[in-house]
């Protein structure tokens, strides 16, 4: 299936502007209110239905014969726009 980029922003921030961001977020998905995304003159609002898809991912990326490399944590809330998500899953984050 085809991929049409709609926002992307990748800067760095401390940990706190991230958690500022995640609170942001989640506010907006706990109380059913659009997510509206903006950087520059990017800019998109998203309606997100009850029934997601959330998928969590800790990666370690290295080169070739590298030992160190970059970590990451990546959080991807996703959904059918037909409204036919049926996934199910347990997840504990602490």
């Amino acid at each position: 299936m085809p991929e049409t980029i709609l926002f992307e922003s990748e800067s760095p921030h401390t940990r706190e502007e991230v958690a500022a961001y995640l609170h942001t977020v989640a506010d907006a998905l706990g109380d059913g209110r659009p997510i509206s995304l903006t950087a520059g003159d990017q800019s998109v609002e998203m309606d997100v239905p009850e029934r997601v898809t959330f998928e969590v991912k800790a990666e370690h990326e290295t080169e070739t014969g590298a030992t160190t490399g970059e970590l990451s944590v990546e959080f991807e809330v996703a959904w059918d726009e037909d409204g036919t998500d049926e996934s199910q899953g347990s997840l504990s984050i602490e």
